[in-house]
Protein backbone atom coordinates (compact mmCIF):
# COMPACT_ATOMS: atom_id res chain seq x y z
CA UNK A 1 0.00 0.00 0.00
CA UNK A 2 1.16 3.52 -0.73
CA UNK A 3 2.37 5.28 2.39
CA UNK A 4 2.40 3.73 5.82
CA UNK A 5 -0.63 1.47 5.61
CA UNK A 6 -0.85 -2.27 6.25
CA UNK A 7 0.69 -4.69 3.80
CA UNK A 8 -1.15 -7.70 2.44
CA UNK A 9 0.42 -10.41 0.32
CA UNK A 10 -2.81 -10.85 -1.64
CA UNK A 11 -2.44 -7.34 -3.03
CA UNK A 12 1.05 -8.13 -4.26
CA UNK A 13 0.55 -11.68 -5.49
CA UNK A 14 -2.95 -11.63 -7.02
CA UNK A 15 -2.73 -12.50 -10.69
CA UNK A 16 -5.86 -10.63 -11.78
CA UNK A 17 -5.85 -7.03 -12.92
CA UNK A 18 -7.53 -4.78 -10.37
CA UNK A 19 -9.56 -1.84 -11.68
CA UNK A 20 -10.50 0.96 -9.29
CA UNK A 21 -13.36 3.40 -9.93
CA UNK A 22 -12.47 6.91 -8.74
CA UNK A 23 -14.74 9.93 -8.28
CA UNK A 24 -12.35 12.68 -9.40
CA UNK A 25 -14.58 15.63 -8.45
CA UNK A 26 -15.52 15.17 -4.79
CA UNK A 27 -12.50 16.52 -2.93
CA UNK A 28 -11.91 20.00 -1.52
CA UNK A 29 -8.74 20.32 -3.60
CA UNK A 30 -10.47 19.43 -6.86
CA UNK A 31 -9.52 16.98 -9.59
CA UNK A 32 -5.88 18.08 -9.71
CA UNK A 33 -5.09 16.54 -6.32
CA UNK A 34 -7.12 13.42 -7.06
CA UNK A 35 -5.40 12.91 -10.41
CA UNK A 36 -1.97 13.43 -8.82
CA UNK A 37 -2.86 10.78 -6.24
CA UNK A 38 -3.94 8.43 -9.01
CA UNK A 39 -0.56 8.94 -10.63
CA UNK A 40 1.33 8.09 -7.45
CA UNK A 41 -0.81 5.01 -6.92
CA UNK A 42 -0.35 3.74 -10.48
CA UNK A 43 3.40 4.30 -10.25
CA UNK A 44 3.50 1.97 -7.24
CA UNK A 45 1.02 -0.53 -8.75
CA UNK A 46 2.08 -1.06 -12.38
CA UNK A 47 -0.60 -3.70 -13.08
CA UNK A 48 -3.56 -1.69 -11.75
CA UNK A 49 -6.05 0.31 -13.81
CA UNK A 50 -8.29 3.27 -12.92
CA UNK A 51 -11.63 4.54 -14.20
CA UNK A 52 -11.63 8.30 -13.53
CA UNK A 53 -15.11 9.85 -13.39
CA UNK A 54 -15.88 13.51 -14.03
CA UNK A 55 -16.14 16.15 -16.78
CA UNK A 56 -13.90 14.95 -19.61
CA UNK A 57 -12.80 18.46 -20.57
CA UNK A 58 -11.32 18.91 -17.09
CA UNK A 59 -9.84 15.45 -16.59
CA UNK A 60 -8.36 14.67 -20.00
CA UNK A 61 -5.66 17.41 -19.83
CA UNK A 62 -4.66 16.23 -16.32
CA UNK A 63 -4.13 12.68 -17.55
CA UNK A 64 -2.64 13.34 -20.99
CA UNK A 65 1.02 12.55 -21.64
CA UNK A 66 1.61 11.00 -18.22
CA UNK A 67 3.67 7.79 -17.97
CA UNK A 68 0.60 6.01 -16.60
CA UNK A 69 -2.06 7.57 -18.84
CA UNK A 70 -2.57 4.35 -20.82
CA UNK A 71 -3.93 2.72 -17.64
CA UNK A 72 -6.51 5.45 -16.94
CA UNK A 73 -9.88 5.64 -18.64
CA UNK A 74 -11.77 8.93 -18.26
CA UNK A 75 -15.51 8.32 -17.86
CA UNK A 76 -17.46 11.48 -18.64
CA UNK A 77 -19.88 12.65 -15.95
CA UNK A 78 -21.12 16.21 -16.30
CA UNK A 79 -22.34 16.98 -12.78
CA UNK A 80 -20.66 17.04 -9.35
CA UNK A 81 -22.02 16.30 -5.87
CA UNK A 82 -21.29 19.28 -3.64
CA UNK A 83 -20.45 18.92 0.05
CA UNK A 84 -23.61 20.90 0.84
CA UNK A 85 -25.94 18.63 -1.18
CA UNK A 86 -28.41 16.62 0.86
CA UNK A 87 -28.24 12.84 0.35
CA UNK A 88 -31.95 12.71 -0.51
CA UNK A 89 -31.44 15.27 -3.28
CA UNK A 90 -28.51 13.32 -4.74
CA UNK A 91 -30.51 10.08 -4.69
CA UNK A 92 -33.31 11.74 -6.70
CA UNK A 93 -31.30 13.94 -9.05
CA UNK A 94 -27.71 12.66 -9.02
CA UNK A 95 -27.63 10.15 -11.88
CA UNK A 96 -25.38 12.39 -13.99
CA UNK A 97 -22.82 13.02 -11.24
CA UNK A 98 -19.28 11.66 -11.03
CA UNK A 99 -20.08 9.98 -7.70
CA UNK A 100 -23.05 8.08 -9.15
CA UNK A 101 -21.00 7.05 -12.18
CA UNK A 102 -18.11 5.80 -10.02
CA UNK A 103 -20.39 3.62 -7.90
CA UNK A 104 -22.24 2.35 -10.96
CA UNK A 105 -18.98 0.90 -12.30
CA UNK A 106 -18.73 -1.30 -9.20
CA UNK A 107 -22.39 -2.27 -9.48
CA UNK A 108 -21.86 -3.37 -13.10
CA UNK A 109 -18.73 -5.32 -12.19
CA UNK A 110 -16.32 -3.35 -14.38
CA UNK A 111 -14.41 -2.16 -11.29
CA UNK A 112 -13.62 -3.98 -8.04
CA UNK A 113 -13.76 -0.97 -5.69
CA UNK A 114 -14.85 2.67 -5.62
CA UNK A 115 -12.99 5.58 -3.99
CA UNK A 116 -14.43 9.06 -3.47
CA UNK A 117 -13.37 12.17 -1.54
CA UNK A 118 -16.91 13.53 -1.74
CA UNK A 119 -19.93 14.11 0.48
CA UNK A 120 -20.01 11.22 3.01
CA UNK A 121 -23.78 11.15 3.47
CA UNK A 122 -24.45 11.22 -0.25
CA UNK A 123 -21.81 8.55 -0.93
CA UNK A 124 -23.34 6.21 1.64
CA UNK A 125 -26.89 6.86 0.41
CA UNK A 126 -26.06 6.28 -3.25
CA UNK A 127 -23.91 3.26 -2.39
CA UNK A 128 -26.80 1.68 -0.49
CA UNK A 129 -29.13 2.44 -3.41
CA UNK A 130 -26.83 0.99 -6.07
CA UNK A 131 -25.01 -1.81 -4.25
CA UNK A 132 -27.63 -2.60 -1.61
CA UNK A 133 -26.97 -3.54 1.97
CA UNK A 134 -25.66 -7.00 2.69
CA UNK A 135 -28.13 -9.46 4.15
CA UNK A 136 -28.61 -8.93 7.87
CA UNK A 137 -27.10 -5.42 7.99
CA UNK A 138 -29.38 -2.69 9.28
CA UNK A 139 -26.86 0.16 9.21
CA UNK A 140 -23.57 -0.05 7.27
CA UNK A 141 -20.55 1.36 9.07
CA UNK A 142 -17.36 3.19 8.12
CA UNK A 143 -14.24 1.44 9.41
CA UNK A 144 -10.99 3.40 9.74
CA UNK A 145 -7.43 2.42 10.57
CA UNK A 146 -5.95 3.82 13.78
CA UNK A 147 -2.15 3.85 14.36
CA UNK A 148 -1.39 1.64 17.35
CA UNK A 149 1.24 -0.34 19.24
CA UNK A 150 -0.01 -3.63 17.80
CA UNK A 151 2.35 -5.69 15.58
CA UNK A 152 0.38 -4.69 12.47
CA UNK A 153 0.83 -1.03 13.39
CA UNK A 154 -2.92 -0.39 13.32
CA UNK A 155 -6.17 -0.91 15.16
CA UNK A 156 -9.58 -0.74 13.54
CA UNK A 157 -12.41 1.54 14.68
CA UNK A 158 -16.00 1.55 13.48
CA UNK A 159 -18.33 3.36 13.02
CA UNK A 160 -16.36 6.48 12.00
CA UNK A 161 -19.40 8.45 10.85
CA UNK A 162 -21.76 6.52 8.58
CA UNK A 163 -24.66 6.96 11.02
CA UNK A 164 -24.79 8.87 14.29
CA UNK A 165 -27.22 6.27 15.69
CA UNK A 166 -26.49 2.68 16.63
CA UNK A 167 -28.57 0.38 18.81
CA UNK A 168 -27.38 -2.84 20.44
CA UNK A 169 -28.03 -4.95 17.33
CA UNK A 170 -26.08 -2.50 15.15
CA UNK A 171 -23.14 -2.59 17.57
CA UNK A 172 -23.18 -6.40 17.46
CA UNK A 173 -23.10 -6.29 13.65
CA UNK A 174 -20.21 -3.78 13.80
CA UNK A 175 -18.27 -6.15 16.05
CA UNK A 176 -18.75 -9.04 13.64
CA UNK A 177 -17.93 -7.00 10.54
CA UNK A 178 -14.97 -5.31 12.24
CA UNK A 179 -13.46 -8.61 13.35
CA UNK A 180 -13.86 -9.94 9.80
CA UNK A 181 -12.06 -6.86 8.39
CA UNK A 182 -9.28 -7.29 10.95
CA UNK A 183 -8.76 -10.90 9.87
CA UNK A 184 -8.93 -10.20 6.12
CA UNK A 185 -7.22 -6.80 5.94
CA UNK A 186 -4.79 -6.83 8.86
CA UNK A 187 -4.07 -10.54 9.16
CA UNK A 188 -5.14 -10.82 12.80
CA UNK A 189 -6.10 -14.48 13.27
CA UNK A 190 -8.36 -13.92 16.29
CA UNK A 191 -9.11 -10.21 16.77
CA UNK A 192 -9.72 -8.73 20.19
CA UNK A 193 -12.88 -6.59 20.16
CA UNK A 194 -13.72 -3.84 22.62
CA UNK A 195 -16.83 -1.66 23.00
CA UNK A 196 -16.05 2.05 23.51
CA UNK A 197 -17.54 3.48 26.69
CA UNK A 198 -16.92 6.13 29.36
CA UNK A 199 -15.38 3.49 31.62
CA UNK A 200 -14.54 -0.19 31.71
CA UNK A 201 -16.93 -0.99 34.56
CA UNK A 202 -20.03 -2.92 33.45
CA UNK A 203 -22.45 -0.59 35.25
CA UNK A 204 -21.30 2.43 33.24
CA UNK A 205 -22.74 3.68 29.95
CA UNK A 206 -26.06 4.02 28.17
CA UNK A 207 -28.64 1.22 28.26
CA UNK A 208 -27.97 0.08 24.68
CA UNK A 209 -24.25 -0.22 25.45
CA UNK A 210 -24.97 -2.53 28.37
CA UNK A 211 -27.19 -4.73 26.20
CA UNK A 212 -24.61 -4.69 23.38
CA UNK A 213 -21.93 -5.67 25.88
CA UNK A 214 -23.88 -8.85 26.62
CA UNK A 215 -24.77 -9.57 22.97
CA UNK A 216 -21.18 -9.22 21.75
CA UNK A 217 -19.95 -11.39 24.59
CA UNK A 218 -22.42 -14.11 23.59
CA UNK A 219 -21.42 -13.91 19.93
CA UNK A 220 -17.65 -13.98 20.49
CA UNK A 221 -17.10 -17.73 20.59
CA UNK A 222 -18.90 -18.45 17.32
CA UNK A 223 -17.77 -15.19 15.76
CA UNK A 224 -14.11 -16.12 15.92
CA UNK A 225 -12.96 -13.21 18.09
CA UNK A 226 -12.12 -12.46 21.73
CA UNK A 227 -14.30 -9.91 23.47
CA UNK A 228 -12.47 -7.86 26.10
CA UNK A 229 -15.50 -5.83 27.20
CA UNK A 230 -15.68 -2.07 27.54
CA UNK A 231 -12.68 0.04 26.50
CA UNK A 232 -11.98 3.75 26.90
CA UNK A 233 -10.67 6.38 24.49
CA UNK A 234 -7.12 5.82 25.66
CA UNK A 235 -7.29 2.24 24.40
CA UNK A 236 -7.80 3.27 20.75
CA UNK A 237 -4.04 3.27 19.97
CA UNK A 238 -3.13 0.58 22.51
CA UNK A 239 -2.07 -3.05 22.06
CA UNK A 240 -4.91 -4.17 24.32
CA UNK A 241 -7.47 -4.32 21.51
CA UNK A 242 -7.61 -4.86 17.72
CA UNK A 243 -11.14 -3.64 16.93
CA UNK A 244 -12.99 -0.80 18.71
CA UNK A 245 -16.76 -0.63 18.22
CA UNK A 246 -18.80 2.54 18.71
CA UNK A 247 -21.59 4.62 17.16
CA UNK A 248 -20.85 6.96 14.27
CA UNK A 249 -21.17 10.19 16.26
CA UNK A 250 -18.66 9.15 18.92
CA UNK A 251 -16.33 7.56 16.37
CA UNK A 252 -16.25 10.59 14.09
CA UNK A 253 -15.54 12.97 16.97
CA UNK A 254 -12.74 10.69 18.19
CA UNK A 255 -11.23 10.45 14.70
CA UNK A 256 -11.31 14.21 14.00
CA UNK A 257 -9.89 14.93 17.48
CA UNK A 258 -6.99 12.52 16.93
CA UNK A 259 -6.21 14.03 13.54
CA UNK A 260 -6.20 17.52 15.03
CA UNK A 261 -3.88 16.47 17.86
CA UNK A 262 -1.56 14.79 15.35
CA UNK A 263 -1.27 18.03 13.39
CA UNK A 264 -0.79 20.02 16.62
CA UNK A 265 2.08 17.80 17.81
CA UNK A 266 3.73 17.91 14.38
CA UNK A 267 3.51 21.71 14.36
CA UNK A 268 4.82 22.06 17.93
CA UNK A 269 7.78 19.78 17.18
CA UNK A 270 8.62 21.78 14.06
CA UNK A 271 8.39 25.03 16.04
CA UNK A 272 10.56 23.68 18.87
CA UNK A 273 13.29 22.37 16.57
CA UNK A 274 13.42 25.65 14.65
CA UNK A 275 13.73 27.76 17.80
CA UNK A 276 17.53 28.09 18.08
CA UNK A 277 20.68 27.10 16.25
CA UNK A 278 21.26 24.26 18.73
CA UNK A 279 17.71 22.96 18.34
CA UNK A 280 18.13 23.02 14.55
CA UNK A 281 21.32 20.99 14.91
CA UNK A 282 19.48 18.55 17.19
CA UNK A 283 16.74 18.23 14.55
CA UNK A 284 19.37 17.40 11.96
CA UNK A 285 20.76 14.63 14.18
CA UNK A 286 17.24 13.28 14.79
CA UNK A 287 16.09 13.73 11.20
CA UNK A 288 15.68 10.02 10.40
CA UNK A 289 13.84 9.25 13.65
CA UNK A 290 11.56 12.27 13.25
CA UNK A 291 10.76 11.14 9.71
CA UNK A 292 9.71 7.71 10.98
CA UNK A 293 7.54 9.33 13.64
CA UNK A 294 5.87 11.62 11.11
CA UNK A 295 5.09 8.66 8.87
CA UNK A 296 3.48 6.77 11.75
CA UNK A 297 1.20 9.63 12.85
CA UNK A 298 0.48 11.31 9.49
CA UNK A 299 -3.33 11.03 8.96
CA UNK A 300 -2.84 11.15 5.18
CA UNK A 301 -1.08 7.79 5.21
CA UNK A 302 -4.01 5.96 6.80
CA UNK A 303 -6.59 7.79 4.70
CA UNK A 304 -9.60 5.82 3.58
CA UNK A 305 -12.65 4.76 5.57
CA UNK A 306 -14.08 1.46 4.31
CA UNK A 307 -17.87 1.12 4.04
CA UNK A 308 -18.75 -2.20 5.67
CA UNK A 309 -22.09 -3.91 5.14
CA UNK A 310 -22.57 -3.30 1.40
CA UNK A 311 -22.49 -5.70 -1.55
CA UNK A 312 -19.31 -4.10 -2.88
CA UNK A 313 -16.14 -2.33 -1.74
CA UNK A 314 -16.40 1.45 -1.26
CA UNK A 315 -13.81 3.72 0.36
CA UNK A 316 -14.40 7.27 1.57
CA UNK A 317 -11.28 9.42 1.40
CA UNK A 318 -11.04 12.64 3.38
CA UNK A 319 -12.48 15.58 1.49
CA UNK A 320 -9.30 17.55 2.24
CA UNK A 321 -6.97 14.76 1.04
CA UNK A 322 -3.96 15.76 -1.01
CA UNK A 323 -2.15 13.53 -3.51
CA UNK A 324 -0.51 11.52 -0.71
CA UNK A 325 -3.86 10.91 0.98
CA UNK A 326 -5.60 9.93 -2.25
CA UNK A 327 -2.80 7.52 -3.16
CA UNK A 328 -3.05 5.95 0.30
CA UNK A 329 -6.80 5.42 -0.07
CA UNK A 330 -6.33 3.89 -3.51
CA UNK A 331 -3.64 1.60 -2.15
CA UNK A 332 -5.98 0.32 0.53
CA UNK A 333 -8.78 -0.16 -2.01
CA UNK A 334 -6.42 -2.16 -4.23
CA UNK A 335 -5.34 -4.31 -1.30
CA UNK A 336 -8.91 -5.13 -0.31
CA UNK A 337 -10.01 -5.81 -3.89
CA UNK A 338 -7.07 -8.15 -4.49
CA UNK A 339 -7.93 -10.04 -1.30
CA UNK A 340 -11.55 -10.57 -2.40
CA UNK A 341 -12.63 -8.55 0.60
CA UNK A 342 -16.25 -7.91 -0.40
CA UNK A 343 -16.97 -11.60 -1.02
CA UNK A 344 -15.29 -12.74 2.19
CA UNK A 345 -17.03 -10.08 4.25
CA UNK A 346 -20.41 -11.08 2.78
CA UNK A 347 -19.83 -14.60 4.08
CA UNK A 348 -19.01 -13.17 7.52
CA UNK A 349 -22.13 -11.02 7.46
CA UNK A 350 -24.24 -14.07 6.62
CA UNK A 351 -22.76 -15.71 9.70
CA UNK A 352 -23.58 -12.56 11.67
CA UNK A 353 -27.28 -13.03 10.93
CA UNK A 354 -27.25 -16.47 12.52
CA UNK A 355 -25.20 -15.21 15.44
CA UNK A 356 -27.59 -12.33 16.08
CA UNK A 357 -30.53 -14.74 16.05
CA UNK A 358 -28.81 -17.19 18.40
CA UNK A 359 -27.17 -14.64 20.69
CA UNK A 360 -29.89 -14.92 23.28
CA UNK A 361 -29.42 -18.68 23.55
CA UNK A 362 -25.60 -18.82 23.76
CA UNK A 363 -23.79 -18.35 27.10
CA UNK A 364 -21.91 -15.08 27.16
CA UNK A 365 -18.12 -15.12 26.95
CA UNK A 366 -16.74 -13.23 29.96
CA UNK A 367 -14.54 -10.31 28.92
CA UNK A 368 -10.96 -11.50 28.54
CA UNK A 369 -8.44 -10.19 31.01
CA UNK A 370 -5.88 -7.82 29.56
CA UNK A 371 -3.03 -10.14 30.45
CA UNK A 372 -4.71 -13.05 28.65
CA UNK A 373 -5.10 -11.30 25.29
CA UNK A 374 -2.42 -8.62 25.07
CA UNK A 375 0.08 -9.19 22.30
CA UNK A 376 3.79 -8.63 22.57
Amino acid sequence: MTGGGPENSAARDSGRVITLSVDAMGGDKGPTAVTAGVGRFLTDHPAARVLLHGPEDQLAPLVARKPWSDRVTVVHAEQVVAMTDKPSHVMRHGRETSMWSALDAVRRGVAQACVSCGNTGALMAVAMLQLRKAEGVNRPAIACLWPSHNPSGFNLMLDAGADIRADQDDLLAYALMGSAYSRIGLGVARPRVGLLNVGVEEHKGRAELKVANDLIGRAARRGGFDYIGFVEGGDLPSNRVDVVVTDGFTGNVALKTAEGISRLITGLLREAFNKTVLSKFAALLAYTSLGRLQTRVDPRRVNGGVFLGLNGTVLKSHGSADATGVASALGLAHQLAAAGFAEKLAAQVAQAVALAQDAGNVPAQPPAAAGETDKA
